[in-house]
């Protein structure tokens, strides 16, 4: 494994983990649509029916990823900027934003819901033509619009994406955010009632909450801790360096 690949690991890890446990967030924003999209499958293609599940969201994954490669190639030229920490603190800051949020103890993150929806009046209408779904590349296509449906989640792991501040590694932590989604929407697909059911509990939605809250104080903390370290060393010079200064 490469040294690039395990020092993407944690925030990989953390991405995965914002989706599966905001995982309650996405019953609410998505499970109507997952239910609207499976009732909307003709009852000639019920056999199909996993498959274009599966369909949807893959195309759903793609769109993340997309999105993840554009902030990534938005935030590049401020790697190795002193933005680059500020990235970071705004990643652990929505993190927490979107714990309250999911606790029901602050809905501040709908503003950002309400700026998204001034695209997906754009993209919304190319659904249509998608339906009724028959065919996996149809589902895949509209997974692919789904991707955009404005949402407070999708917002804050694309903070977290920004903060990677490299194309590649930002499209790989909004796939690996995806995935993290995956479990819960297939089970809507299959289960919805169930999914719905639990998820919906009070006392899931708080743990699930204030999990994603440890997530954001650690990357704040993780940030903090670079950044003292770095200017440590700044002030510090190792004795390599004072012995070539000196001489």
């Amino acid at each position: 494994m490469s040294d690039a690949l395990l020092a993407l690991a944690p925030a990989l890890g953390v991405a995965f983990a914002l989706g599966f446990f905001s995982s309650v967030h996405c019953v609410g924003m998505c499970g109507g649509i997952m239910a609207a999209l499976t009732m909307a499958i003709p009852e000639q293609a019920k056999g199909r029916r996993g498959r274009l599940i599966f369909s949807y969201n893959v195309g759903r994954l793609l769109s993340y990823t997309v999105m993840g490669v554009l902030v990534g190639l938005l935030s590049a030229p401020l790697a190795g900027d002193a933005a680059g920490p500020w990235l970071r603190v705004l990643a652990g800051l929505l993190l927490i934003a979107m714990g309250l949020y999911l606790g029901d103890w602050w809905r501040g993150l709908t503003w950002l819901e309400r700026g998204g929806s001034y695209l997906w009046r754009y993209v919304q209408p190319l659904s249509k033509g998608l339906m009724p779904v028959k065919r996996a590349p149809q589902a895949l296509l509209l997974g692919g619009l789904w991707g955009w449906l404005p949402c407070g989640l999708v917002y804050t792991a694309l903070a977290y994406a920004l903060a990677q501040a490299q194309p590649l590694q930002s499209g790989a932590v909004m796939l690996a955010f995806g995935l993290g989604t995956l479990p819960t929407l297939l089970a809507m697909g299959f289960a919805a009632q169930t999914v719905m059911k639990l998820l919906r509990q009070r006392q899931v939605r708080w743990g699930f909450g204030f999990l994603i809250m440890l997530f954001g104080v650690w990357t704040l903390g993780m940030t903090a801790y670079h950044s003292l370290h770095h200017h440590s060393h700044d002030a510090h010079p190792s004795a390599h360096e004072a012995s070539h200064e000196h001489h």
